[in-house]
């Protein structure tokens, strides 16, 4: 991985390592970025945050001090994500996307004084492997996405979300079933609880609201 203070040329190679960072983006100096990262413009990355190979980060996305990310995972234009959440790989966050960390936000104490770091406890959404979020979709922390699970464009999540499934609403409710080509599932007929990618045919078996991949 490259530590970001410890790169030469934006987009240059160092020690073996190729990462893109535009010149209005900002990363911090303890920061780590996987070789093929790229960075857009006037994008925040923050301290000891770590992200994996073959990231994308877009046009005014934010990830937040100690955030984890895996590889190939992209952050699409302004999404935030907040500290400290973390994402597998392969992880897609639409644009306008926000993973929250706080369960009761306050500006202020009850006594009327302004909240400082050590006034309130963060608390993480964690995104499984192959995991969409959709466009403007909000994960209120704490929660978790489910391994190739898909939130709805707008979606509000406010509860864990299983493998596999697919969330709409406000606050979010599993509407169906996707499969890692991100399709919705078709039940097979005449056998219940069994159900097939339309695209790429594998099938995957419904039990007791959990669905499961057939090897």
């Amino acid at each position: 991985m490259l530590t970001a203070h410890k790169r030469g040329v934006l987009g240059g190679k160092v020690s073996g390592v190729t990462v893109s960072i535009q010149p209005t983006a900002q990363v911090d100096g303890t920061a780590e970025l996987g070789d093929g990262t790229t960075v857009w413009d006037l994008a925040q990355i923050r301290e000891q945050a770590r992200l994996g190979r073959g990231c994308i980060i877009g046009r005014g996305a934010y990830v937040g001090p100690g955030v984890r990310i895996g590889d190939q995972v992209k952050l699409q234009n302004h999404a935030l994500v907040y500290e400290p959440a973390e994402l597998a790989d392969g992880v897609f966050v639409g644009p306008a996307a926000v993973l929250t960390n706080d369960h009761f936000p306050r500006s202020v104490d009850p006594e009327g004084r302004l909240k400082r770091g050590g006034d309130w406890q963060p608390v993480a959404v964690r995104v499984g492997e192959g995991a969409s979020l959709g466009a403007r979709s909000v994960c209120v922390a704490p929660v978790v996405v489910g391994r190739w699970a898909l939130v709805a464009a707008g979606a509000v999540v406010t509860r864990d979300v299983p493998d596999f499934a697919l969330v709409a609403g406000v606050p979010a409710r599993r509407i169906g079933w996707v499969g890692r080509a991100g399709e919705r599932l078709a039940e097979v007929e005449g056998e219940p609880g069994v159900w097939r990618c339309p695209r790429t045919g594998a099938l995957h078996d419904e039990k007791d609201g959990v669905l499961f991949e057939r090897p």
